[in-house]
């Protein structure tokens, strides 16, 4: 049997947040999302990889929903689409990727927000769900995240979400044709274990 076998779109799978659902992407979200990510290309290329040059049609977007299931099957990371609580329009996705197990339980969280939803907090409470979920539910014990250095909204959001700048990497990933560098940063799990949260943390 599958890690979390069921952690699947069909299953129903939702992480609520303050104003935001988590949810699995669906096959049916295609137009909105490339209506969203159309509309915001100018304002998302600069901190992303290079678009495909098919990255908005309808095949490039069944390849991403195989990946994200193959990914959920092994457990190795979990994908989702952030809906606004209000009317579940769609507003972005925020990604735990490169989930590790045995003596390092962690994730990296990754995420992106359509141009018109910013400044909302839309995205900071995407955050704020998706940490709960990596810790509660998955268990994990840390999750790291990393942005440009010039992406000061990106650097506030993650330390209003509890995260700790840790670091600086150089050449880091290759974002926008170019390898840019990147400040690193850690959120260790206020949890104890599996029997809930240390005395006087409040999660």
């Amino acid at each position: 049997m599958a890690l979390l076998d069921w952690i699947a779109p069909e299953s129903g799978l939702r992480v609520e947040g303050q104003g935001v659902v988590l949810r699995p992407p669906r096959a049916s979200d295609y137009p909105e999302w490339r209506e969203l990510r159309a509309a915001s290309r100018a304002f998302l290329q600069p901190w992303e990889p290079t678009w495909p040059a098919d990255d908005l049609t309808r095949a490039a977007f069944r390849r991403r929903l195989a990946a994200y299931a193959r990914d959920r099957e092994l457990g190795a990371a979990y994908s989702f689409f952030v809906l606004r609580g209000l009317d579940e329009a769609l507003t972005g996705g925020i990604t735990l990727s490169n989930v590790r197990r045995g003596v390092a339980q962690m994730g990296t969280v990754g995420y992106w927000c359509g141009r018109s939803f910013t400044r909302q907090g839309l995205t900071l409470a995407a955050v704020r769900a998706m940490t709960d979920f990596a810790f509660r539910t998955l268990g994990l014990h840390r999750l790291e995240a990393a942005c440009i250095p010039e992406n000061d909204p990106s650097r506030k959001l993650l330390a209003r979400a509890g995260f700790a700048e840790e670091g600086y990497a150089k050449a880091y990933l290759k974002i926008n044709g170019a390898w840019r560098d990147h400040v690193l940063f850690g959120l260790v799990s206020p949890l104890k274990g599996p029997e809930g949260p240390d005395e006087g943390v409040s999660v």
